[in-house]
């Protein structure tokens, strides 16, 4: 699974002109599912976000999560971050789950994160949203967790 996490002061997702979900302070994470992942995949995802530590501390490091500073997590499923953009000109998004598993891994996700993280709003599957945010830094990273891939799988720039 692949997060796309920003921190950001708020954030909110819209569908179709309505508001679905809304944070304070805290953590946007863009989701993708790829092919091969699993509930022990969500999981892991999960507990990197919620562990992450990418907010000040008292001397102004990043050196606190989530968790730490009991802020909100929005979680938003956009499948295009699974998409194999090395050539051409088009995405293929044949490294993407199919769109029931990914659904089904995406509530989980969800769920989990309710049970284990006091704040947490999402995004709607499949849905065309809107997604608004303030970035906090700005601060991106790209999170991933999942199978090692195959060495035919990797990318030319990643060492064998």
């Amino acid at each position: 699974m692949i997060a796309l996490i920003q921190r950001v002061r708020e954030a909110r997702v819209s569908v179709g002109g309505h508001p679905v979900a809304e944070i304070g302070m805290g953590l946007l994470g863009l989701v993708a599912v790829e092919r091969g992942d699993r509930e022990s995949t969500a999981g892991n995802l999960l507990e990197r976000m919620l562990g992450y530590r990418i907010f000040p501390d008292e001397v102004g490091r990043m050196g606190r999560s989530l968790r730490d500073i009991g802020g909100g997590l929005l979680l938003v499923p956009q499948f295009t971050l699974a998409a194999d953009t090395r050539t051409g000109s088009r995405p293929s998004f044949s490294p993407a789950a199919a769109p029931e598993v990914g659904k089904a891994l995406f509530l989980y996700l969800v769920q989990r994160a309710r049970e284990r993280h006091e704040t947490v709003a999402s995004g709607v599957f499949g849905a065309d949203m809107d997604v608004a945010l303030v970035n906090a830094g700005p601060v991106t990273f790209w999170l991933r967790t999942g199978p090692e891939p195959s060495a035919s799988e990797q990318r030319p720039d990643e060492p064998s």
